[in-house]
This record gives C-alpha cells, sequence and structure tokens, in this order.
C-alpha cells in the first residue's frame, strides 16, 4: 500500500470529521435542531462528503449542479420515500452551509431533485387495540421488579397518553406537579406543554420512583439500572416495548404506533379530530388530517350505494343478478 495515499486519506477523513463538526454546530445554532435530528443529518451529509473525490475540500469548492444531482440519483436507486427524502434534506442544507462558509461558490441547494412524494397518501399504522391492551395486561402482571415498574410506567405514558419516545426519555423529576395532577412535556422544537397526569400512568411513574429507580444524580424520570442511573435514550424507550412485545407473544409495535393507536381508537370512540390534534398536541391541523381516513363513522355516510342496488334486502339479489354481464364470446 502506498504511504502517501494513506497519509492522503487519513488526512481527508479527518477533514471530513472537522466539516461535519462545524455543520453539526451550524445546524444546532442557525436551525435549533435537537440533537437527534442533528445526528441524522451529519450522517446523511457524511455520506454525500464520502463519495467525493480527495481531496475532499478540493471537490467541495469545484462542486457543481451536475455532481449533485447525479449523486441524489444514485443514491436513491431502490431506496424508498423516506430514506430519499432524509437524504435530500440533508444534502440541501449541506449545501447552504457550504455556501454561508465560502466553501462553494454556487447556490448549489436547488440541484438537489426532489423525491416524489404526496401527502396524506398513507394510514397511519395503528396496532389492534386488543394488542395494546394485551401489551399492557401482560406488563402490569409481570414480577414486581425495578425492571417492570419502570417499563410498565413507560409503556403507560405512550400508550394513554400519545408521548414520543423522546418525549418521555426527556422527562424529568421537575416536570411533575404532584398537587396539580399534571407533567411538563417539551416536545418537537423543544415546545413546552402542560398535560394532565391520569392516575393509572401516575401511580406506575409512584411505584417506580418509589420501589425501583436507583439513587442517582440525574433528574431524569426513567434511568438505567445497570449501570444505574443514566437516563434512558429515547432508543431505549423503542427497546422497552420491544422487549414488552416478545414477553406478550406479540409482533414488534413500534413506540410510535401506540401513538398511532390511541388517536384510531379515539375517533372510533367519538372524538373529533380537533380533539385528537389537542392530545396529541400537534401544531397544525394538516398534522391530524391523516387521521380522517380510519375515522369510519364519519366516513360511513360519504359511502354512495352500489349502482343498481336497491334499499330493500329482498332484491338485492335480483339487483345483483341485474348486474352481472355474460363473459364476451360465452352464450348464456
Amino acid at each position: 500500500m502506498d504511504p502517501v495515499s494513506t497519509a492522503d486519506a487519513r488526512q481527508d477523513t479527518a477533514l471530513v470529521c472537522e466539516l461535519l463538526r462545524e455543520f453539526g454546530g451550524w445546524l444546532d445554532r442557525q436551525r435549533g435542531l435537537a440533537p437527534i435530528t442533528v445526528h441524522n443529518y451529519r450522517w446523511h451529509a457524511e455520506q454525500f462528503l464520502v463519495a467525493l473525490p480527495q481531496p475532499m475540500q478540493t471537490s467541495m469548492s469545484l462542486l457543481d449542479a451536475g455532481t449533485v444531482t447525479a449523486f441524489m440519483v444514485e443514491y436513491c436507486r431502490d431506496r424508498n420515500t423516506n430514506s430519499a427524502k432524509s437524504m435530500a434534506r440533508s444534502v440541501r442544507s449541506l449545501l447552504r452551509f457550504a455556501h454561508a462558509t465560502g466553501r462553494t461558490s454556487a447556490q448549489l441547494w436547488g440541484a438537489v431533485p426532489s423525491s416524489a412524494g404526496w401527502h396524506l397518501a398513507s394510514l397511519p399504522r395503528a396496532a389492534p387495540a386488543a394488542e395494546v391492551e394485551r401489551l399492557l395486561e401482560v406488563a402490569a402482571r409481570s414480577p414486581l421488579t425495578a425492571t417492570s415498574r419502570r417499563d410498565y410506567a413507560i409503556l403507560l405514558l405512550l400508550a394513554r397518553l400519545g408521548l414520543r419516545r423522546g418525549e418521555v426519555a426527556r422527562l424529568r423529576l421537575d416536570d411533575i406537579d404532584w398537587r396539580a395532577g399534571e407533567f411538563t412535556v417539551v416536545g418537537k422544537g423543544d415546545r413546552i406543554e402542560r398535560l394532565p397526569l391520569p392516575a393509572e400512568p401516575g401511580e406506575a411513574i409512584v411505584a417506580w420512583l418509589t420501589d425501583g429507580r436507583p439513587d442517582c444524580v440525574t433528574r431524569s424520570v426513567f434511568t438505567t439500572l445497570r449501570p444505574p442511573g443514566r437516563p434512558l435514550s429515547p432508543g431505549a424507550i423503542g427497546h422497552v416495548v420491544g422487549s414488552a412485545c416478545r414477553a406478550a407473544g406479540l409482533a414488534r409495535i413500534g413506540a410510535h404506533r401506540l401513538r398511532h393507536t390511541l388517536a384510531t381508537a379515539m375517533l372510533r370512540a367519538g372524538a373529533s379530530l380537533p380533539e385528537v390534534g389537542q392530545v396529541l398536541r400537534h401544531r397544525s391541523a394538516r398534522s391530524t388530517a391523516i387521521y380522517a381516513k380510519v375515522d369510519e363513522v364519519a366516513l360511513r355516510p360519504l359511502a354512495r350505494p352500489w349502482p343498481g342496488a336497491t334499499a330493500g334486502v329482498a332484491g338485492s339479489a335480483d339487483a345483483a343478478r341485474s348486474l352481472a354481464r355474460p363473459w364476451p364470446g360465452t352464450r348464456s
């Protein structure tokens, strides 16, 4: 192996790492993005940077629209829409950062093609209500250990209140007002909201805090047990749900699907879309509109009768026969 080439590769890797570090700081200061979002942007940006010819600094200064578009077309080949959109967002931000810091002379973010996608094109992936109830029932019946107390409280916050896993992970002891029966949630965009704390999840949290949570310095409500006292990450919250599904003999249910399930159950129980949006703390009615597709009660009056069908049951068979047509070329 050529030692000169090896040294150049190491230097280029160091330059990529330094650029990504600056890019992350820029996203934090200019965009105010959450740490997990900054991490995702940096990961995608790294895929773009390492695809450039060495040395990276020269490639960045000579970057043109054709190179950007060619990378996106190749990367998005055989990838799903969400993956393509994530890469497109990250590369656009990287190119804005590069132009703002003088690394590129042209405004190249317009060269990133948009991936095909339609708003409200999909259905919320709610889990069957019976599976969620079984999940909670098995978790409640588990042997009373510190882990089971913690995990049951987490499951209730996700399933009964529709919290996001990051919101559960960021919950702190000072966020709970026991006298008022309320707690504070730090949601998307560091938005602070005050919510009621129902008795069921409240009692589960008390059981964890009084007979499970280890003595530690951190003020996070949910912590690790081995080693003790470290705040749980959003990923760890997802693992808690996965472990509970295995214990209940269920296929894996993602933490966010519990949020979809709560919204769907509320609609089927007669709640309105604005009420669902209020519980889920959506900023815009557009975010809640996706659930209109699963509101069977509201959609039923919109269904049109089948052409030729009669209102009476007795004539339904005759109506069905009248709609039948012989296959072309056959004798009746």
